[in-house]
């Protein structure tokens, strides 16, 4: 099943009161990065970064509750929600420490795990973190998506349709609602590990005025910008992303 899928395997743990699923690529014994992924993702496109750091990394691509494989509640969960479960997961598979990689809306599901379960982090690499300040509205958000599209491979497009029909029109749309409700920007100062802010520079979600303030609003934060790419870098530039993320796992921090 795992050569078939591009991963080495799969694990279903007990947590956030569901079976959280998980992809694993790389040697069980070498250091971990855990991905955490963005709005009506899963695991799926994390693969590209994942096979890039498989000699370096044990790649362990979460999906939460609701996405993906794993199941998630009836009611949808809230940015605080996705955290808690994140928290728990981390737990109950001892990861916690681990470098996290995390695009788009899962940016603010790690940021907010900092404010209640800040021992859990590790390094942190935060791809493309929304939302924008400056354009917290569906409108503004919907416009940016699709003058990303552009700047995305195609080869994402299917990747990305599949794990939306799975979750659901409703889950999509309420994740949506609690994404532009949640000011990243006023937590910033609680996550205590040091972070690297990574945005593509044809990226229209996250301008590089709005990158740049996340990256000092962070207590270690810097900034790192990948040419030619858009906004989900962990498909379309992989190598370079984890050129960025190897030297997190030799140093544990940047």
């Amino acid at each position: 099943m795992g050569s078939l899928s591009g991963w080495d395997g799969h694990e279903f743990t007990a947590a956030a009161g569901t079976r959280v699923h998980a992809a694993l690529i790389g040697p069980a014994d070498a250091p971990a990065v855990v991905c955490v992924h963005g709005l009506g993702c899963s695991h799926r496109y994390f693969r590209p970064l994942a096979q890039a750091l498989r000699g370096d990394a044990r790649v362990v691509a979460l999906d939460l509750p609701g996405f993906g494989r794993t199941r998630g509640p009836a009611d949808t969960l809230d940015v605080r929600g996705l955290s808690r479960a994140l928290a728990d997961w981390l737990r109950a598979t001892a990861r916690g420490g681990a470098v996290l990689v995390a695009n788009s809306n899962g940016c603010q599901v790690a940021v907010d795990l900092a404010v209640h379960s800040p021992q859990l982090l590790g390094p942190l690499v935060l791809v493309g973190p929304t939302i924008d300040r400056r354009a917290r509205s569906a409108a503004q958000q919907f416009a940016r998506l699709v003058a990303d599209q552009p700047w995305e491979r195609p080869t994402l497009g299917p990747v990305l349709a599949r794990d939306w029909i799975a979750c659901g029109a409703r889950r999509y749309v309420q994740t949506f609602a609690y994404m532009l409700a949640d000011p990243i920007e006023r937590k910033l100062r609680h996550v205590p590990v040091p972070t690297i802010v990574v945005r593509g520079r044809r990226d229209p979600i996250v301008s590089r005025t709005w990158a740049q303030e996340v990256a000092l609003g962070l207590p270690r934060g810097r900034l790192e910008e990948v040419p030619g790419v858009g906004h989900t870098v962990n498909w379309s530039a992989p190598e370079h992303l984890a050129g960025i993320v190897r030297p997190l796992l030799a140093r544990g921090g940047p």
